[in-house]
């Protein structure tokens, strides 16, 4: 009886939050109304347009302002509503981009569908993290290559200890030369990653140095895992919902027929 309940309480709050969305005769006018209400940097328009939790499906850090400019600017140069049946979605740009939040077509009008974009924005928020991860990788190599240029031995840490340069990073004083890495595979927060993935340094049988990458979160924050050695050349395989323990069991660099070489 508990969970009926329950389940009843969720389902009204959903329903309340869908009639307390603004409608629209055309699509075209909603559409219209969002990219004046991001311009303006409306908050009150924007939960009227898109309902009372619209933060709750963005990417944990957020709205980027860099993609706010380039939506607005790429406004500017063409836009228009796709309409496909009861559904429509926004495109914008010279590219076509379109915008994740579909445009749906109810009893009262059209109105945006947070729920049916829910998807799409984590879809899009894992090959985000899973293009950075491979980006990182390859910074990496040339993070070693220049440890060691300076030492004449590869970094068996990320991290330097306290005090020390045994690492690829460590924190610098105003005017002195930067550490091959840069404090980004040091988090503040612990746990938390680098746009949703861990790294962590692997030996490799050739003497050389490695690397593998896994998502923070399998299927929230990414879902390939990829490795990398000296050759610059990344792997990536599904290791599924155990790819934290998987990565983590990783003794050396040796990918089998399971992973797979990167397009470059």
């Amino acid at each position: 009886m508990k969970n009926k309940l329950l389940s009843g309480m969720v389902l009204f709050m959903l329903s309340a939050s869908v009639m307390a969305q603004q409608s629209f005769s055309t699509p075209d006018q909603a559409t219209d109304a969002l990219a004046k209400a991001i311009s303006e940097q409306n908050e009150s328009a924007m939960s009227s347009l898109l309902g009372d939790n619209w933060r709750d499906f963005l990417p944990p850090e957020g709205v980027d302002p860099n993609a706010v400019d380039r939506f607005l600017r790429d406004w500017k140069v063409h836009h228009s509503t796709v309409i496909d049946g009861d559904t429509a979605h926004l495109v914008v740009g010279d590219s076509n981009w379109q915008l994740p939040i579909p445009v749906v077509k109810t009893t009262s009008g059209w109105r945006f569908d947070m729920l049916e974009a829910a998807e799409e924005i984590q879809t899009r928020e894992i090959g985000r993290n899973e293009l950075a991860a491979i980006e990182a990788l390859h910074a990496y190599v040339d993070a070693q290559q220049s440890y060691f240029a300076m030492n004449q031995k590869y970094a068996q840490k990320i991290v330097s200890s306290d005090g020390k340069k045994d690492g690829l990073y460590w924190p610098v004083s105003p005017g002195e030369a930067p550490s091959p890495l840069g404090p980004a595979f040091s988090p503040q927060e612990p746990g938390t990653g680098y746009h949703g993935y861990r790294f962590r340094i692997l030996p490799d049988k050739s003497s050389g140095f490695a690397m593998v990458a896994w998502p923070v979160s399998y299927g929230q924050t990414g879902v390939m895992s990829f490795v990398i050695n000296q050759d610059d050349k990344v792997y990536q395989s599904d290791l599924g919902s155990d790819s934290d323990q998987k990565a983590r069991a990783l003794s050396t660099y040796s990918p089998d027929k399971s992973w797979q070489p990167v397009a470059p």
